[in-house]
């Protein structure tokens, strides 16, 4: 699995092909095993014809199930992404409503916390990026927090828990969004979509052979159309690979925020 999504990392559009081609090779050795059925003995086109329909079915729900799968694992990520930066906002508003030197202090660093979390959602995967962003939002937290309690051992009025609070829930966040990027699509439902859909194209190829039916230019696009979802699914459920990733446009919405109410 590691492999494959390093050459998916590589190429989308390679890993593409490859499965194509893949798929098409299944066919191919699918037809000629018709066929030989086919030349050896009349075969029964009609019983392999409701097999080969039950196939398909499987793999229409499997692939209906893996891009449901993949779009709710979307989903979670760019909501994990709208609440952190509700959150820091939240958080910063109350640092300057605190109205303490280190309140400002505070607002300060979740100035550069909301630029590091940007750099987090657009960090490669695995890269040096990546873990230098976990460790500066780690270290961004510490001294956030210590200004935090240095407050709170000076104060104890509601403003003060209501800003521990909001920094509570803005480091809780930072937590959601991480696991959120690291849940991984499972191999076993990869690996499921894989075979079932080249098991597809064999039965599909075995059924055109046996009644001498050549109709290759619709396959191909059939087996276009097949590949083009899995690589879809694959792009969904991984969150550092392909093109459609999370967006940061919530980050710059949030430090444009910060402007507006020095």
């Amino acid at each position: 699995m590691e492999l494959i999504a390093q050459l998916a990392d590589w190429s989308l559009l390679v890993f593409a092909l490859l499965l194509f081609v893949v798929e098409v090779i299944a066919y191919v050795t699918g037809y000629r095993l018709g066929q030989r059925q086919r030349a050896n003995s009349s075969g029964d086109a009609e019983g392999v014809g409701f097999i080969v329909g039950g196939i398909l079915g499987l793999l229409a729900f499997v692939l209906a199930l893996t891009l449901s799968y993949a779009n709710t694992r979307f989903a979670e990520r760019r909501h994990a992404t709208l609440e952190e930066a509700n959150a820091i906002g939240t958080a910063w508003l109350r640092a300057q409503a605190i109205d303490h030197p280190r309140g400002h202090e505070i607002a300060k660093r979740l100035e550069e916390y909301t630029r590091e979390r940007k750099r987090f959602q657009q960090a490669h995967r695995q890269s040096a990026e990546l873990e230098e962003s976990n460790k500066r939002t780690s270290n961004l937290q510490a001294e956030i927090w210590e200004d935090m309690a240095a407050i709170s051992r000076e104060r104890t009025d509601p403003i003060v828990a209501a800003l521990m609070q909001a920094l509570n829930d803005t480091f809780d966040m930072s937590t959601a969004q991480r696991f959120a990027h690291e849940a991984k699509y499972p191999p076993q439902m990869f690996w499921l979509l894989i075979g079932l859909a080249l098991i597809s194209v064999s039965a599909l190829g075995y059924q055109l052979g046996l009644k001498g039916q050549k109709t290759h230019l619709l396959v191909g696009i059939l087996i276009a159309v097949w590949t083009a979802v899995i690589v879809v699914i694959l792009d969904i459920s991984a969150p550092r690979i392909g093109s459609i990733r999370t967006g940061t446009a919530v980050y710059d919405w949030t430090l444009e925020g910060f402007k507006v109410n020095p």
